[in-house]
């Protein structure tokens, strides 16, 4: 049985291979995306999970799952904080929210858990 193989589109690595019918995942740097999904334009959507992998989507609610203390600001952001209408972007803090009270937010999917309604 051979094992197929695709290049990383975030990391670049030529060891990405299929971990689903039509998800991929790279070993390298743990990203994971679904070749045959495209958005409306044309590019592949963005794979994100979180804590506990747990596939998101623009306009899911999450929550913190640990106290967050933020740069610049006097108390950190408690756990169970519920962040709705979230946006998905790529890169490392690859969630896009604004949390009330306090502001605009980029956070890292790593960190939050989904809140199923």
């Amino acid at each position: 049985m051979s094992e197929v193989t695709k290049e990383c589109p975030q990391c670049k690595s030529p060891y990405a291979y299929l971990l689903h019918t039509t998800v991929y995942s790279c070993p390298e740097c743990g990203h994971e995306w679904n070749s045959e999904e495209k958005s409306e334009d044309g590019e592949k959507n963005l794979v994100v999970k979180d804590m506990n992998g747990v596939i998101l989507h623009d306009g899911d609610t999450v929550l913190f799952m640990k106290d967050m203390p933020v740069k610049g600001y006097s108390k950190p952001l408690k756990k169970g904080t519920k962040v709705k209408n979230i946006k998905l972007k790529e890169g490392d803090h690859n969630i896009d929210c604004k949390i009330s009270d306090f502001g605009a937010m980029e956070l890292k999917s790593e960190l939050v858990k989904k809140v199923n309604l």
